[in-house]
């Protein structure tokens, strides 16, 4: 059923709720509103929203990804760029491989559902990650470090999900056909975020009214995705790149000031509304879940992706351990118990063919997963951060 008007206010009035309660209680919001979700699916009441890839994909994730991006400043970016890079991408493929391969040999899968639960669950999701360190105000370089990378570390592992999956279907890809392909995906969807940023800037340019100047940076998050999907690239890149454009390269002082601070406050009011509906849904759909069935495989894949996480975070940044990037014991720490994971997996597993065999245990163990990453690693993650000195106690 789609997200009509009346589920719509109700989702929202119950997230304006939370947000006063977490706030009091001093609970990370994210882990409020999964527990609404799933209290409200318990209700005779409660409205039958189908959670679903294109829902995630199309309707909530542009705006998160967009506003994160454009607010990100370049410079800082810039500095720590190798650092996210390799972070974002041998990270990622080393956890996807510690995964697989724990599931294939541990839980007694087939290697082409391992695979494809390593790679949607190898991820951090930025929904997440994003909310809960602005809830603990981190601050610095450990903020760009988290943002930045949980951005990039997205768009990797849907761009090799897509791989993956293909070979599932009985596509035929060589070496070279996999490399063409990962070009493509990535090449392509950043050049159409760059495009759809400059154009939107450019005829932003042209006014001064900051109505207008909002309405262009909406076309450029929902525009930048949604072309770069027609297309088949990497949409998620194609959002991240136009958001970082948007926020950075000021083309010819495109947005005014009064416009700057409108453009900031909508899309902090949009991405309130796209994590808020986010979370409530993932609440509502783990209520629904069969845990009892699953809980031996879920219980190993548990620890296999806090073990992947592990694999990304230490050896990637001992690479840069004697550089100027080194980063800390202390931010490795941090970037490891951080990797929380939430929708995009569940997008990627609810998006998978119908005849993958295992399907719907990986769609089960994946909401066990992000499950076990919004109330545990969600809930420590303020405690930690204070023992880490990274917020005031």
């Amino acid at each position: 059923m789609e997200l009509h008007f009346q589920s719509l206010t109700l989702l929202l009035l119950i997230a304006a709720v939370v947000a006063m309660l977490t706030r009091r209680l001093r609970l990370p919001y994210s882990v409020g509103l999964v527990t609404a979700g799933i209290v409200l699916a318990t209700l005779p009441f409660a409205p039958n929203i189908q959670l679903t890839k294109e829902l995630i994909f199309t309707a909530l994730l542009p705006p998160l990804l967009f506003e994160a991006a454009y607010c990100i400043p370049w410079n800082l970016l810039r500095r720590d760029f190798s650092v996210i890079v390799v972070l974002a991408t041998l990270g990622v493929l080393l956890s996807a491989c510690i995964t697989a391969a724990g599931m294939h040999y541990l839980a007694k899968w087939q290697w082409i559902s391992a695979l494809i639960f390593g790679v949607l669950i190898a991820a951090t999701d930025p929904v997440s990650v994003i909310a809960t360190f602005k809830e603990a105000r981190a601050q610095g370089r450990l903020l760009v470090l988290i943002e930045a990378e949980s951005l990039f570390n997205d768009g990797t592992a849907a761009v090799a999900f897509g791989i993956v999956v293909a070979l599932a279907s009985g596509q035929l890809l060589t070496s070279l056909a996999i490399t063409a392909m990962l070009l493509k995906t990535i090449v392509g969807g950043v050049l159409c975020g760059v495009v759809v940023a400059l154009g939107a800037l450019l005829l932003a340019g042209r006014t001064d009214d900051h109505l207008v100047e909002i309405t262009f940076t909406t076309v450029a998050a929902y525009g930048s995705f949604l072309l770069a999907d027609l297309f088949g690239l990497s949409g998620v890149l194609a959002t991240i790149t136009a958001g970082l454009v948007m926020g950075n390269f000021k083309l010819f002082n495109a947005i005014s000031g009064q416009g700057e601070e409108a453009v900031l406050a909508f899309w902090d009011y949009a991405a309130f509304i796209a994590n808020s509906l986010v979370f409530l849904l993932i609440g509502m759909h783990e209520a629904r879940q069969n845990f009892a069935a699953i809980w031996l495989p879920a219980v190993i894949a548990i620890v296999l992706v806090t073990l992947g996480r592990a694999v990304a975070i230490y050896p990637c940044c001992f690479l840069f351990s004697h550089s100027s990037l080194r980063v800390s014991a202390k931010h490795q720490h941090i970037l490891f118990w951080g990797g929380l994971r939430g929708a995009v997996a569940l997008a990627l597993a609810l998006g998978l063919p119908p005849t993958l065999p295992l399907r719907e245990d990986i769609i089960a163990i994946s909401f066990a997963v992000v499950a076990f990453s919004v109330f545990v690693q969600g809930l420590t993650m303020a405690p930690f951060l204070r023992r880490m000195g990274e917020i005031p106690r």
